[in-house]
This record gives structure tokens, sequence and C-alpha cells, in this order.
């Protein structure tokens, strides 16, 4: 596993292109993978820190968007690369993610809709299941929080 080159940076920072490549990975993991037919692209973006590393063509390998809600901080749209996966990365994202909340949100509780099979991922971050299993885009979720 080797150690990736993280990017950070606000809507408005963010060129055309790498919006592209963002939309591209989503669009690419969400609507196809998972067949997910719904809306990609929402206002939290214009709002959001978006997390990032890519690949030596400039491709998404893995990807998060952190934002504010009510008074809580929040994270979504996490994905990892089909042909990245196996290799730590997710670890590597969360992680990341969490580092950049602590450094913009300190000491904010943190709220996340996760997948519900990819619990264990953020359980090994101190994240605690704090719902039962609900459907959103017909996938199952539970919500799961970090104080």
């Amino acid at each position: 596993m080797t150690a990736e080159k993280w990017h950070v940076k606000r809507f408005d920072d963010l060129s055309g292109k790498e919006v592209y490549e963002l939309l591209r990975a989503r669009e690419t993991v969400f609507v196809v993978e998972q067949e997910c037919p719904y809306h990609e692209i929402d206002h939290h973006d214009l709002e959001s820190l978006h997390v990032y590393t890519t690949d030596a063509f400039g491709v998404v390998t893995a990807y998060a968007r952190i934002f504010q809600e009510g008074g809580l901080v929040t994270f979504g749209r996490v994905l990892v690369r089909k042909d990245q996966r196996g290799k730590g990365l997710a670890n590597q994202l969360i992680g990341k993610v969490l580092q950049v909340i602590e450094e913009h949100f300190p000491k904010q509780p943190i709220e996340i809709e996760a997948q519900e099979y990819v619990q264990a991922l953020y359980a090994r971050f101190g994240f605690k299941t704090i719902s039962d299993v609900f459907l959103l885009d017909d996938i199952p979720h539970v919500r799961m929080e970090k104080r």
C-alpha cells in the first residue's frame, strides 16, 4: 500500500477538469455500478470540502465530500474506484476525511448515513450505529455517529 497524495478543495477551487473527474467517478460508482439512477449532483457539492486522490492520469481513485448539516458534520459519496479496491485505500480515505474534519470542524459531532455493508469500516474509526437499517435510494443504510 502506497501513501496517496490527497487533495482537499472547496468547490470554487476545483478546476473544470477536476469537477468532471469527480462527477465521473461518482456516476461510475453510484449510478452505474450500484444501479442507482438518481440525481448525482446536489446543492451540497457547492458547500462541501471535496477530498480525493487520483492516479497518474488525473482519474479519481478515491473520493468523499464533507459538509455541515444542522449542528453536525457529515460526509458522504464515499467511493474507491473498482480497480483500486482491496488495497487499503478506503481506510486511507476515511482517515484523511477525519483529519480534515478535525482541522476544519474541531470537536463537532459527526453523523453519516453509511451503506449497511460497510458498517465495519466506519466502526474501526470509532463510529457507532444509531439506527435500524433503512433504504436510501433502494440501498440498505444505517445512521452512524462519532462524537
